[in-house]
């Protein structure tokens, strides 16, 4: 019996050991609306007289602009990202992913809403819809690209859209045939970037560690932090202290 107790402990301290190799650490965090959050948006019901209706309006559509959780008023598709590259970057994540990154549309609605690419990948454009869709890029450093995109079109015979260069801010993707369709891209030249999810968390791992300039930024609002400085501690996931957007600046004007 004692053999075994002290087996479970040795394992149990084994186990509380980090998994982050000495020198990196990670934060996490959640970006929260204060005062009263917006309602969602319809942007057509079911079965609208709108173009192409048997795949837009085949649901209620919703804008994905401002989506507030309701329980824990989250705030998604903030973007939070390191404003410039570290000089160390772990060596894990040093190469550029050779992957495309996936951009897909169904039911006329651009999947996903945000997303994050690493100078030097490939957006490959795709579409679950059965109508045609254009892909129109507006970026300020990168070549923007207006593409058609078929019918149908799967993974593997996708439009290509590539993104070489980093860009300072997210920038607007829109489909010009539905013009309610939209979403943002971010293009880094360095690992460390993220999305809030639903409930406005984000995690970023695999930093050196020390202090951390950091960007807030969301499409309504616009940055909510500049700067915003992150501590990463050695071999640990630090939990920031929750950042606050007020609910005015999610409204337009």
């Amino acid at each position: 019996m004692l053999k075994k107790f002290v087996l479970a402990a040795v394992c149990g301290a084994l186990c509380s050991v980090s998994a982050y190799a000495d020198g990196w650490g990670g934060v996490s965090g959640q970006i929260v609306v204060s005062g009263a959050a917006p309602k969602p948006v319809l942007l057509h019901k079911k079965g609208s007289p709108i173009k192409d209706a048997e795949v837009c309006a085949a649901q209620d559509t919703y804008s994905e602009e401002v989506l507030v959780d309701e329980a824990t008023k989250g705030l998604a598709n903030a973007f939070i990202y390191v404003s410039k590259a570290p000089s160390k970057i772990h060596p894990d994540l040093k190469t550029v992913p050779a992957a495309k990154v996936t951009f897909d549309q169904k039911n006329c609605t651009f999947l996903p809403h945000a997303m994050v690419v690493r100078a030097g990948q490939t957006v490959e454009v795709i579409s679950n819809d059965p109508i045609a869709h254009n892909t129109h890029t507006y970026p300020l450093r990168n070549q923007a690209m207006n593409v058609l995109v078929a019918p149908n079109t799967a993974l593997g015979s996708g439009v290509d859209v590539p993104c070489k260069v980093t860009e300072r801010l997210p920038h607007k993707v829109a489909c010009d045939y539905h013009p309610w369709m939209i979403a943002y891209w971010l293009v880094v030249d360095h690992p460390y970037a993220a999305v809030t999810d639903k409930e406005g968390k984000f995690t970023i791992a695999n930093l050196p560690e020390g202090e951390h300039e950091m960007v807030i930024w969301h499409e309504a609002a616009g940055y909510i932090n500049r700067k915003y400085m992150a501590t990463v501690k050695n071999g640990a996931v630090t939990e920031l202290k929750p950042v606050s957007v007020d609910a005015a600046k999610l409204v337009k004007k």
